[in-house]
C-alpha cells in the first residue's frame, strides 16, 4: 500500500500563476475588470471562437446559454444521462424538459442515432457532453440539429484541449460551455466560459450574467466610467472576477503542456492495465479526434468478480488511492425518476455503465510510479475478489 494518499486530481499551480494572482491583488482591482476581458479574448482565440463569455461556473454558463437561446417552458432538450447534475438541472431550471437518450456502450458519448430518434415537435435543442474529454460525433449531431432547426449547445466541461476532426472543441457550435473547476484541464478555482460565433447570443449572455444591466458594470468605476446604469432584463450574478481571470490566463498559457502530460499518463495507464483482469479502459472514438483526458474512466467486468463496483472503490481508498464516480446516470437519480418516470432499462447502456465504471487518479504531476501503484492496487483487489 502507498504510504501517502494519491488524490483523484490535483491542480498544477506554479510560480507564474502565483505571480499573476499576486499582481492582481496589488492592482487593487479584484472583481470583474480588464483581466476578465483579456481572458475572454485569449480563450476565444485558443478554441477558434469569435466570442467568449466568462462566468462564475460552467453551471452558470449552461443556464445562460439555454436562456439566451430562448429555451423555456414547454420545450424539450435532448441530452445524455451520463453527465454531472448541472446538465440536466439547468434544463429544468429554464422550465424545459430534459429528454435523456442512451449512449454508445464503448465511449459513453451520446448516441447520435438515439438523439435523432428522440426529436419531437417540442424539441428546441440538443445538448451533448464530450464525455471524459473525448469529443462526440459533432458532424452527425449538427446534421440532426440542422435538419430540425434545433440549437446545438455543447457541454464542453470535460473538453478543453479536445479536438474534433482537427479543430478545437468550442469553435464550431452556437454555444459551448467550459468548466474551470480545480479538477479540469485548467482552473480558475471556480469558473466557466461560454464560447459562440453568434454575436447576438454572446451579447445576450453578457447582459444576463450581471443582473440584466445594459453594459459592463465594472466599466462604471473606471477612470472614464459613468456610474449610472439601466436594468433592462432579469439577470443573475454570474460574473467572473479578475482574481479568477488572472489565474485562468496563466493556466491557459500552459494548456498544451497539461494535455500532453495527461495524454502521456493515459498511455502509461493503458500499458499498466493491460495485464489487470476484469477491467478495461473506454473505447476510442472511430473518427479523427484528440482526447484531452480530463478523466481516466475504467469499466469493471462484474461477471468476473464476487463484489460490486462500490466495494472495489472502497478497497482502493483503503489502499490510499483516490477514486471517483463519473457518473451515476441522471435517469437513475430520484429527482429525474420522479419527474420523468424513466425506468433503468429504458437506457440500458447508461444504466449498465453506472454500475460498472469508476475514475482513477489523473493529473499532470503524476509519475509513472504513481500509475504503477494504482494498477498494482487495482490488480490485487480484483484478483482477491475474482469469481
Amino acid at each position: 500500500m502507498r504510504p501517502d494518499f494519491l488524490p483523484l486530481s490535483r491542480p498544477s499551480i506554479g510560480p507564474q500563476e502565483i505571480e499573476a494572482v499576486t499582481a492582481c491583488l496589488r492592482s487593487g482591482w479584484l472583481t470583474s475588470g480588464p483581466r476578465v476581458t483579456a481572458f475572454e479574448e485569449a480563450f476565444a482565440h485558443a478554441v477558434g471562437a469569435a466570442h467568449a463569455v466568462a462566468v462564475s461556473s460552467a453551471t452558470a454558463g449552461l443556464h445562460l446559454a439555454l436562456l439566451a437561446a430562448g429555451i423555456g417552458p414547454g420545450d424539450e432538450v435532448v441530452t445524455t444521462p451520463m453527465t454531472w447534475a448541472a446538465t440536466g438541472n439547468m434544463i429544468l431550471a429554464v422550465g424545459a424538459r430534459p429528454v435523456f437518450v442512451d449512449v454508445d456502450p464503448g465511449t459513453l458519448n451520446v448516441d447520435p442515432e438515439a438523439v435523432a430518434g428522440a426529436v419531437t415537435p417540442r424539441t428546441r435543442a440538443i445538448l451533448p457532453v464530450h464525455f471524459g474529454g473525448q469529443p462526440v460525433d459533432l458532424d452527425r449531431l449538427r446534421a440532426v440539429a440542422a435538419g430540425h432547426g434545433l440549437t446545438l449547445i455543447e457541454d464542453a466541461a470535460h473538453a478543453l484541449g479536445s479536438h474534433y476532426r482537427g479543430h478545437p472543441i468550442g469553435g464550431g457550435s452556437p454555444a459551448a460551455v467550459f468548466s474551470f473547476h480545480p479538477i479540469k484541464a485548467i482552473t480558475t478555482g471556480e469558473g466557466g466560459m461560454v464560447t459562440t460565433n453568434d454575436a447576438d447570443l454572446g451579447e445576450r449572455m453578457r447582459l444576463l450574467r450581471f443582473h440584466g444591466i445594459a453594459r459592463d458594470a465594472w466599466s462604471r468605476y473606471g477612470r472614464r466610467g459613468n456610474p449610472t446604469y439601466e436594468i433592462v432584463a432579469l439577470g443573475f450574478k454570474y460574473n467572473m472576477t479578475d482574481l479568477q481571470a488572472a489565474l485562468g490566463l496563466a493556466q491557459l498559457a500552459r494548456l498544451e503542456e497539461f494535455v500532453e502530460a495527461r495524454t502521456r499518463i493515459a498511455g502509461w495507464y493503458r500499458e499498466a492495465l493491460a495485464r489487470v483482469p476484469a477491467v478495461e479502459m473506454l473505447a476510442p472514438v472511430p473518427y479523427p479526434a484528440r482526447h484531452a483526458w480530463h478523466l481516466l474512466v475504467v469499466r469493471l467486468q462484474l461477471e468476473a468478480l464476487r463484489v460490486g463496483r462500490d466495494a472495489v472503490m472502497d478497497a482502493l481508498l483503503a489502499a490510499n488511492i483516490g477514486v471517483g464516480l463519473h457518473f451515476k446516470a441522471l435517469h437513475l437519480h430520484r429527482l429525474y425518476r420522479e419527474r420523468l418516470a424513466l425506468l433503468p432499462d429504458t437506457l440500458p447502456h447508461a444504466t449498465c455503465a453506472s454500475e460498472r465504471i469508476l475514475s482513477l487518479p489523473l493529473f499532470p504531476a503524476m509519475t509513472r510510479d504513481d500509475v504503477r501503484d494504482v494498477a498494482s492496487a487495482l490488480e490485487e483487489i480484483l484478483l482477491r475478489h475474482a469469481a
